[in-house]
């Protein structure tokens, strides 16, 4: 674990990159990384809810979403998003 904690908006930075790299069969998008990976990023021993909360924000900011799954991550582009049906009043009914 690096004794150097970088700023969430680098980790943020990091984890966008990854988006673009090509691993597990895929050239780039979405993907999942474990929590542990996310602290080492971070510097870290442990994530609190502020420090996710902060990382979400920065990664919005970025145009990405990240979920928290409880042990790992997923990051997405928000432009996933733009393709998804929409439920509305009549839907509900």
């Amino acid at each position: 674990m690096n004794t150097k904690q970088p700023s969430l908006d680098t980790v943020a930075d990091r984890l966008v990159e990854l988006s673009n790299q090509p691993f597990g069969g895929k050239a780039k998008g979405r993907y999942r990384i474990a929590v542990k990976l996310v602290r080492d990023l971070a510097g870290r021993r442990r994530l609190y809810e502020d420090d996710i909360r902060a990382l979400t924000r920065a990664l919005l900011e970025r145009g990405y979403v990240l979920i928290d799954m409880d042990n790992f991550f997923v990051v997405m582009n928000t432009n996933t998003f733009v393709n998804y049906r929409r439920a509305n009043e009549e839907s509900l009914a």
